[in-house]
Protein backbone atom coordinates (compact mmCIF):
# COMPACT_ATOMS: atom_id res chain seq x y z
CA UNK A 1 0.00 0.00 0.00
CA UNK A 2 1.27 3.43 -0.91
CA UNK A 3 1.81 6.18 1.64
CA UNK A 4 0.74 8.72 -0.95
CA UNK A 5 -2.13 10.99 0.05
CA UNK A 6 -4.88 10.85 -2.51
CA UNK A 7 -8.11 12.69 -3.17
CA UNK A 8 -11.02 10.58 -4.34
CA UNK A 9 -14.62 11.51 -5.06
CA UNK A 10 -17.83 9.68 -5.73
CA UNK A 11 -21.47 10.52 -6.19
CA UNK A 12 -24.65 9.27 -4.56
CA UNK A 13 -28.33 10.12 -4.78
CA UNK A 14 -30.37 10.48 -1.59
CA UNK A 15 -33.00 7.74 -1.83
CA UNK A 16 -34.62 8.23 1.59
CA UNK A 17 -37.89 10.06 1.00
CA UNK A 18 -37.25 12.22 4.08
CA UNK A 19 -33.70 13.12 3.06
CA UNK A 20 -30.78 13.01 5.46
CA UNK A 21 -32.54 13.59 8.75
CA UNK A 22 -30.97 12.70 12.12
CA UNK A 23 -30.90 8.89 11.90
CA UNK A 24 -29.32 8.55 8.44
CA UNK A 25 -27.01 11.50 9.14
CA UNK A 26 -25.77 9.76 12.29
CA UNK A 27 -25.04 6.63 10.25
CA UNK A 28 -23.02 8.68 7.77
CA UNK A 29 -21.04 10.35 10.57
CA UNK A 30 -20.39 7.02 12.29
CA UNK A 31 -19.09 5.56 9.02
CA UNK A 32 -16.97 8.61 8.14
CA UNK A 33 -15.29 8.64 11.55
CA UNK A 34 -13.85 5.17 10.90
CA UNK A 35 -11.46 6.72 8.36
CA UNK A 36 -8.42 8.96 8.78
CA UNK A 37 -9.14 10.91 5.58
CA UNK A 38 -10.82 14.28 5.58
CA UNK A 39 -14.28 13.65 4.14
CA UNK A 40 -16.86 16.11 2.89
CA UNK A 41 -20.31 15.89 1.39
CA UNK A 42 -20.75 18.48 -1.32
CA UNK A 43 -23.52 19.95 -3.42
CA UNK A 44 -24.01 23.17 -5.39
CA UNK A 45 -24.51 25.09 -2.15
CA UNK A 46 -21.48 24.07 -0.12
CA UNK A 47 -19.16 21.55 1.40
CA UNK A 48 -20.02 19.83 4.69
CA UNK A 49 -17.75 17.84 7.01
CA UNK A 50 -19.01 14.24 6.94
CA UNK A 51 -17.59 13.59 10.43
CA UNK A 52 -19.74 16.22 12.16
CA UNK A 53 -23.47 15.60 12.66
CA UNK A 54 -24.42 19.28 12.63
CA UNK A 55 -22.52 19.84 9.39
CA UNK A 56 -24.30 16.93 7.69
CA UNK A 57 -27.69 18.18 8.91
CA UNK A 58 -26.85 21.73 7.81
CA UNK A 59 -26.48 20.42 4.26
CA UNK A 60 -30.26 19.89 4.09
CA UNK A 61 -29.79 16.99 1.69
CA UNK A 62 -33.28 16.13 0.49
CA UNK A 63 -34.78 13.16 -1.37
CA UNK A 64 -33.47 12.78 -4.91
CA UNK A 65 -30.54 15.15 -4.43
CA UNK A 66 -27.20 14.13 -5.89
CA UNK A 67 -24.25 14.75 -3.62
CA UNK A 68 -20.51 14.36 -4.05
CA UNK A 69 -18.46 12.53 -1.47
CA UNK A 70 -14.88 13.80 -1.43
CA UNK A 71 -12.13 12.25 0.68
CA UNK A 72 -8.47 13.23 0.98
CA UNK A 73 -6.03 10.97 2.77
CA UNK A 74 -4.38 7.59 2.81
CA UNK A 75 -7.67 5.70 3.04
CA UNK A 76 -9.68 8.00 0.77
CA UNK A 77 -10.82 5.33 -1.68
CA UNK A 78 -12.10 3.06 1.08
CA UNK A 79 -13.91 5.99 2.72
CA UNK A 80 -15.67 7.05 -0.49
CA UNK A 81 -16.64 3.46 -1.25
CA UNK A 82 -18.08 2.93 2.24
CA UNK A 83 -20.02 6.21 2.28
CA UNK A 84 -21.37 5.69 -1.23
CA UNK A 85 -22.60 2.29 -0.09
CA UNK A 86 -24.20 3.73 3.07
CA UNK A 87 -25.92 6.52 1.15
CA UNK A 88 -27.16 4.12 -1.51
CA UNK A 89 -28.58 1.68 1.03
CA UNK A 90 -30.35 3.90 3.54
CA UNK A 91 -33.88 2.48 3.62
CA UNK A 92 -36.34 4.63 1.70
CA UNK A 93 -38.57 4.91 4.78
CA UNK A 94 -35.85 5.29 7.47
Amino acid sequence: MSNEVQTVSGEATICNRYGLHARPAALIVKTARRYLSEITLEDDFGSFNAKEIMAVLTGEFCHGKKIRIVAAGLDAQAAVTALTDVLSNIPIEA
